[in-house]
Parts: structure tokens; C-alpha cells; sequence
């Protein structure tokens, strides 16, 4: 892999790691009343079941490491489509463009992780309530405009090095 392409890679995944994480934590704390840690018990349940609720510290760490992991996950399909379209490393090579991108892979992550895959886990449809829709505009600013901000940026040397055509076009 291009050291560029693995540099941003990494630094995106390590910024909405960390970013999503301090938000994560503090809004059920601040806005609901909740436990500083329960969130993270509340990640891990989603593959440990409902008694992740009651467990210590390795639920929390185990909540996390699940937590890093989907970070992982949505940072790589943003690279990937970011190194699949110079359509789309053109749009966030401006703030206007990071911003208005951002805006539409917030939701489209919140809207995929709590229809689809949290449900295919737990058993359960998503509840649409107040919190749910607190999370969907949260993952603008605190998910997607770290991932695409730093890939936006991280990408702008790379149309030289990286040959990419646009998905459709003919070889």
C-alpha cells in the first residue's frame, strides 16, 4: 500500500476512534443521566447479549475494542471510495465539499449500523425516538467529518500516485 494512502488511513481511524469515543462516552452521561461506562457495556452486548449489562471492566474494554473496530470499518469504505472515485477526492478536496460529504455519510452510517447490522445481532429493530435521531445528526460532526475531513485532506497528493478510474469506466 502507498505510505500516503496507509498514513491517512491510520490517522483517520485513529481521529474518529478517538473523537467518536469522547463523545460516546460523555453524551449519555451529560444529556440522559447515565453511567460513565454504560455505553461501552451497551456496545458490547450488541454481540454478548443482554447480560454484557451487568459486567466489569472486560465488557468495557471488550465494548471498545468493538467500538475501534466498526471505526475501522467505516474509515475503510470511505478510503475505498475515495480511492475508487477522483470525482470523489476532487469534492473533498474543498471544505465545502468535506462538509456537504460528510453530511450525507454521517446519517448513511448511523442509518446502515441501526437498521441492518446492529438488528442482525441483537435480534431487534431499531427504536426511533429522540436519542436516535440525536445520533444521527451526531455522526456528522463527531463520525463522518473526521473520516472524510482527514481522507479529504490525505488523499490531495495522492491523484499522481494512485491511478483510479471512476466506477463505470470502461478499461
Amino acid at each position: 500500500m502507498n505510505p500516503t494512502v496507509l498514513r491517512t488511513w491510520l490517522r483517520a481511524w485513529a481521529l474518529i476512534a478517538v473523537v467518536d469515543a469522547i463523545f460516546a462516552t460523555t453524551l449519555p452521561v451529560v444529556a440522559y443521566g447515565q453511567p460513565l461506562w454504560r455505553v461501552w457495556k451497551g456496545v458490547a452486548s450488541v454481540l454478548l447479549g443482554p447480560a454484557a449489562m451487568q459486567g466489569g471492566t472486560g465488557t468495557i474494554l471488550f465494548g471498545l475494542l468493538m467500538h475501534a473496530s466498526v471505526a475501522l470499518t467505516w474509515t475503510t469504505v470511505f478510503l475505498v471510495l475515495a480511492l475508487l472515485s477522483p470525482r470523489l477526492r476532487r469534492i473533498v478536496a474543498t471544505p465545502a465539499g468535506i462538509i456537504g460529504v460528510a453530511t450525507l455519510y454521517g446519517p448513511a452510517i448511523w442509518i446502515v449500523m441501526s437498521y441492518l447490522v446492529i438488528p442482525r445481532f441483537t435480534g431487534r429493530p431499531p427504536t426511533v425516538n429522540s436519542r436516535w435521531w440525536v445520533q444521527l445528526v451526531s455522526h456528522i460532526p463527531f463520525v463522518a467529518l473526521p473520516i472524510v475531513a482527514t481522507i479529504g485532506r490525505g488523499l490531495r497528493s495522492v491523484d499522481g500516485i494512485v491511478p483510479a478510474r471512476p466506477i463505470g469506466d470502461a478499461a
